[in-house]
């Protein structure tokens, strides 16, 4: 019996998975982030099936201009994440300037979703990418793929250290192709990473594994 792929093609004796393994990608960045981010998600397709969250450290008075930007470079929904807001495929969510942004799990029955904090800033930073990290990886255990790109300082070392001892997926911009390489440099230094990978292998990874398989 024939039976439709998600991306459309026909497949002859084979299960589908209706949805992908992975269920959230995190990235975290830092000074030179955003020539890394635009270079991501532009690669990523427009039917790219895992929701993203992102901690771009940037100005605490800063507005939606950075959503606005990377909405130019994206296939995807790009906008500042909400307070309770659901996590939805398809979009790429941000940390709002001067929010830590938390993923919150309700219950077993309901779906994660979106908690901005005022609290004191961590690692000297607000947003934090470990705050965002440690969060979503206690939301989603194993279903999860944290991405630490360019940085200046160790944000996010100690999140991905709490995603890969919950069962996730780590990855790391190749310090080399870094305009800043402090921040990815830390996490190998400290984190058992699944990828260590160029700018440019990022997004072409993401997809690989974030798309259903066929069984």
């Amino acid at each position: 019996m024939a039976v439709r792929s998600f991306t459309g093609e026909l497949v002859r004796n084979q299960k589908i998975i209706s949805r992908p393994y992975f269920e959230l990608v995190v990235i975290g960045a830092s000074l030179g982030g955003l020539n890394a981010l635009t270079a991501i998600l532009g690669s990523l397709p427009k039917n790219f099936p895992v929701p993203i969250a992102v901690a771009q450290h940037r100005h605490p008075h800063s507005d939606d201009c950075l959503s606005a930007l990377l909405q130019n470079y994206s296939n995807l929904i790009v906008k500042d994440a909400e307070d309770k807001e659901e996590i939805l495929p398809g979009t790429v969510y941000l940390a709002p300037a001067d929010y830590h942004l938390l993923v919150e799990a309700r219950g077993s029955r309901e779906s994660p979703h979106f908690a901005l904090s005022t609290e004191a800033a961590v690692t000297y930073t607000r947003p934090s990418i470990d705050v965002l990290f440690e969060s979503a990886a206690d939301a989603y255990a194993q279903k999860i793929i944290g991405v630490v790109l360019s940085g200046a300082n160790h944000d996010g070392t100690r999140g991905l250290t709490r995603i890969k001892a919950l069962g996730g997926k780590t990855v790391v911009q190749q310090p080399q192709t870094a305009e800043c390489q402090i921040m990815p440099a830390a996490a190998i230094a400290s984190v058992i990473i699944d990828k260590v990978l160029p700018l440019t292998d990022i997004a072409s990874f993401l997809t690989h594994i974030c798309f259903p398989m066929l069984l």
